[in-house]
């Protein structure tokens, strides 16, 4: 009975490691995203921008 329960008390304690690894993990994923989604949004406008000045450019063409 005494095995039974250092195994249980053991696969309690791994569950409990992984279980914080993983919302670590999940928190700095989420800080990634965040972070990937601002860089694409900032890509956007820098070419929105850049086709604007293209735009721009080649009304001007005779």
């Amino acid at each position: 009975m005494d095995a039974d329960l250092k195994a249980l008390e053991e696969k309690l304690s791994g569950l409990i490691s992984l279980c914080s690894d993983l919302r670590s993990e999940n928190a700095q994923l989420r800080l990634d995203l965040n972070s990937t989604q601002n860089d694409a949004a900032l890509l956007k406008a820098n070419m929105a921008q850049a086709s604007e000045r293209i735009e721009a450019l080649m009304e001007r063409l005779p």
